[in-house]
């Protein structure tokens, strides 16, 4: 008889990619979300769908005593209430596992490390907001809620990825990049292009999720991202040998930017600071991370295949083109 998991979410993008994990080890999997997403899994064997609200308490409550998990993935929490009502709901499951996020962290520590670098407070109103300012402190509290219902026996943990990119990715953020590849010969990076945002490959994620599971200890968080981690100029790199084509990244000084109006933080994934995060801690639990070639292959060539190109998550072309020529005139 196969182990049971229950994945909250498991349609999009993390969920859909932590069901495949779990289908190839062998798990029958239940999914519970509120059905408005399309269903990948509809004729898949091994997979069932329980359709309700996560906020509603007796709605999980019936998924749960549907499926009678094993193991429980909560891929989108993202109120440190419902981390609370799930770990009660799921005190009697052999592991409850968040899908936190390397926003948690409040501290420019390079790199940032589990039980070192601190975590953003969250007060009582980010607690309940939704806006993107208040995402870092809610998703620290989520960690803080797993801790204490660790303290009183619920074999709940965290796992905190950095920005995670892949197939079905629908914030479209690398998908920006690869779409400038594979369409253009020249491709405009803020200065220099080493800017280093550590990222997580969505596939990676996903084996972090189910290891944790399996074997992470009551209580504690683990950092997940790329063991290899690579720049911006990089990833463009390796996106285009990926797409078998060729791209000059061209390299921008804040003038030619200025030229045309953009700051640097308007391109996705451009980080003006290091942010890199430890993965031992993962590591150590025989958790490895994909080859960066393999990863961003496996992304450009899914996002270009489904039409993903991510154009309102940057400078549009026409500016681009004002600054490639801003730089020809230096």
């Amino acid at each position: 008889m196969s182990d049971t998991a229950l994945v909250v979410g498991g349609t999009r993008f993390v969920g859909r990619h932590t069901v495949e994990e779990l289908l190839d080890h062998d798990y029958s999997v239940t999914l519970f979300n509120r059905g408005e997403s399309d269903d990948p899994f509809t004729d898949r064997t091994g997979v069932e769908a329980v359709h309700g609200d996560r906020a509603d308490r007796e709605a999980l409550e019936g998924a749960r005593d549907t499926a009678e998990p094993d193991i429980v993935i909560d891929t989108c929490a993202y109120h440190p209430g419902e981390v609370e009502t799930a770990t009660e709901v799921f005190a009697d499951a052999d592991a409850y596992v968040y899908v936190s996020s390397g926003s948690a962290y409040d501290a420019p520590d390079v790199p940032l490390r589990e039980g070192e670098t601190a975590l953003h407070d969250c007060t009582p109103e980010q607690a309940t907001d939704d806006s993107p300012e208040s995402y870092g402190p809610r998703k620290a509290e989520g960690d803080r809620v797993v801790a204490r219902a660790a303290e009183r026996g619920v074999n709940a943990m965290a796992v905190r990825p950095m920005l995670v990119y892949g197939p079905h990715d629908y914030t479209e953020r690398f998908a920006y990049w690869t779409d400038r590849v594979a369409e253009y010969d020249e491709v405009v990076v803020p200065f220099d292009g080493d800017s280093l945002l550590h990222r997580s490959y969505v596939g990676d994620v996903a084996s972090a999720l189910r290891i944790v599971a399996e074997d992470g200890e009551p209580g504690e968080a683990y950092n997940v991202a790329d063991r290899n981690t690579f720049s911006l100029s990089q990833s463009l790199e390796l996106a285009a040998d990926a797409l078998d084509t060729e791209v000059e990244i061209v390299q921008t000084g804040p003038s030619d930017l200025a030229a045309a109006g953009v700051d640097a933080t308007d391109f996705p994934l451009y980080s003006p600071e290091p942010a890199l995060a430890a993965t031992e801690k993962l590591a150590a639990l025989g958790w490895e991370s994909t080859d960066p070639f393999e990863a961003v292959a496996g992304t450009a060539r899914a996002h270009r295949e489904h039409g993903r190109g991510g154009v309102e998550n940057g400078p549009d072309r026409e500016t681009e083109e004002e600054i490639i020529e801003a730089v020809r005139e230096e």
